[in-house]
């Protein structure tokens, strides 16, 4: 079964559009490509979408319990970092 990664940033669009691409390409590097499905929200849909998903990366700080684990993703955005990120989100999906 594929594993379900949910891109969240402020309102959905831009930073998650960006952090969303440089993780597919980290993940096709590591020939996982087709062993994930990604999706795309703002994080004021985090409640109504997370359950859904194995793992949520945002790039922003979020608070709560979403009932799946959540991986700060800015490093997608300022490249500092990137690779620990990708290890973490493998990690939490065990990849």
């Amino acid at each position: 079964m594929k594993k379900k990664i949910l891109v969240a940033c402020g309102a959905g669009v831009c930073t998650s559009t960006v952090a969303l691409q440089k993780l597919q390409a980290k993940l096709e590097e590591e020939g996982l490509k087709d062993q994930v499905t990604y999706g795309q929200c703002s994080v004021a849909d985090l409640p109504m979408n997370a359950g859904s998903y194995d793992v949520v990366v945002t790039t922003s700080r979020v608070q709560g319990n979403y009932g799946t684990p959540v991986v700060f993703g800015l490093p997608f955005i300022t490249q500092i970092g990137m690779d620990d990120c990708v290890d973490e989100i493998l990690d939490v999906l065990g990849l």
